[in-house]
């Protein structure tokens, strides 16, 4: 029996996506309804081109998955992948996994960052020289320690997406050979989002064109 899916998004990116969406509704919104001659027809061409692309890049990627395969949802593609197609997760400067045929999908909802991976370097070198939670800075209050500390106990500090990625690895080199992890890779292309741009940069165009 599948398991439920792990979802994975990118909180940063659904807030940022959800504050343009507001104000490209606002503005649009506004020239809509304030708007004279062409300026209404110009504003709505834009926001059919606009809110899709928006919602694309940051409302729209997720990575789900199960014990039998994962779903890799991009701005402009879905692609389901099973384990055991899959041959490494890689981490560098995206996070990506590629496949026994050397296809490689990059992993929009897990993106990469090198600030939070410095962050927690330093968490883990200042838990190492303080002796863990218990030890404090030198002439720190109480000899209460510092926040965020980590037990040395526990491992070194991970950030985030890596944690993600840990998860990730674990599932398919524990499922891999798995039977019911076999099949074939999909990809499909998101025409929900490709339509509403496409009409929008026609319109566009051609409001330009015939001005």
């Amino acid at each position: 029996m599948t398991t439920k899916d792990r979802i994975y998004r990118s909180p940063a990116g659904i807030a940022g996506g959800v504050l343009l969406l507001a104000i490209v509704l606002w503005l649009g919104i506004d020239a809509l309804v304030q708007g004279e001659d062409r300026t209404p027809w110009l504003a709505l061409a834009s926001m059919i081109l606009v809110i899709p692309a928006v919602v694309a890049f940051t409302v729209r990627p997720a990575v789900f998955a199960n014990e039998d395969r994962v779903r890799i949802r991009n701005p402009f593609r879905l692609i389901v992948l099973p384990w055991g197609q899959a041959a490494a997760l890689r981490s560098g400067y995206s996070n990506e996994i590629v496949t026994e045929s050397g296809a490689k999908f990059q992993l929009w909802a897990v993106p990469v960052s090198l600030r939070a991976r410095k962050k927690a370097a330093r968490r883990t070198a200042r838990a190492e020289r303080g002796g863990g939670r218990g030890a404090g800075r030198a002439g720190g209050i109480g000899g209460l320690g510092f926040a965020g500390a980590v037990d040395p106990d526990e491992g070194p500090a991970r950030a985030e997406t890596d944690k993600v990625m840990d998860d990730l690895r674990e599932l398919m080199e524990s499922r891999g050979q798995a039977e019911s992890a076999q099949g074939e890779v999909t990809v499909r292309w998101a025409y929900e989002i490709f339509g509403p741009m496409v009409a929008g940069a026609l319109l566009l165009v051609i409001l330009i064109a015939t001005g």
